[in-house]
């Protein structure tokens, strides 16, 4: 597990989270943060991404635009992850963005804790628009997704990834997009309808 030195500009930060699905039932596991940085990695520049725990980023505060660096390895399943690489180390703050942020989408402070994601509940978000609109918003997200087909046989397993909105819901970019199936026993399959994003959401006003 070789440590691969990189450093770039935050271009997006978002929650990361882990969505475990076994027919309609799902749970989260709260991890922490998802680097998206435009710099330097093993010696190649590109587009890169990287996971931090929710300590490090309590103590540096990151958001869009700030420059970094740090060491990190390759994630071993890529299934499991939404980043490129984690287990970072000698992580260093090297300048403070100094741009303004603005209160319009996309919502670019610091995110907040993962407590503050769960409490908010999350909708749907179209894949589409998740990548043309949201990949720098702190509110949007792409979760790794387990799918345990079979509760009786928990190795049966089938993975994919989907995106979600923890936003306001008056947001004029939020695109729901398809329904979301999960393949059960037997071939059997559920879909995943609006009320449950609607239920998620119902404790918050419109602008929340």
């Amino acid at each position: 597990m070789n440590k691969i030195p990189w450093t770039g500009i935050l271009v997006s930060i978002q929650p990361r989270i882990r969505l475990t699905r076994s027919f309609d039932q799902r749970s989260h596991s709260y991890l922490g943060y998802c680097l998206v940085l435009d710099g330097l990695i093993d010696n190649e520049q590109r587009e890169f991404s990287v996971a931090i725990g929710k300590a490090v980023h309590q103590k540096h505060q990151f958001r869009v635009g700030d420059e970094i660096s740090g060491l990190s390895v390759r994630v071993p399943d890529a299934r499991l992850e939404a980043t490129e690489f984690y287990k970072v180390s000698k992580l260093q703050l090297i300048k403070r963005s100094e741009e303004v942020i603005g209160t319009s989408p996309p919502f670019q402070d610091v995110p907040p804790e993962l407590q503050v994601y769960r409490k908010r509940g999350h909708r749907r978000l179209a894949m589409r628009t998740y990548e043309n609109q949201c990949r720098s918003c702190m509110w949007g997200c792409l979760m790794p997704v387990e799918i345990i087909v079979d509760h009786w046989n928990p190795g049966r397993k089938k993975y994919r990834f989907e995106t979600f909105c923890y936003g306001p819901k008056s947001c004029w970019k939020y695109r729901a997009g398809a329904k979301r199936n999960v393949l059960g026993r037997k071939g059997m399959s559920y879909t995943e309808e609006d009320w449950v994003d609607d239920e998620a959401v119902s404790h918050r006003g419109e602008d929340e």
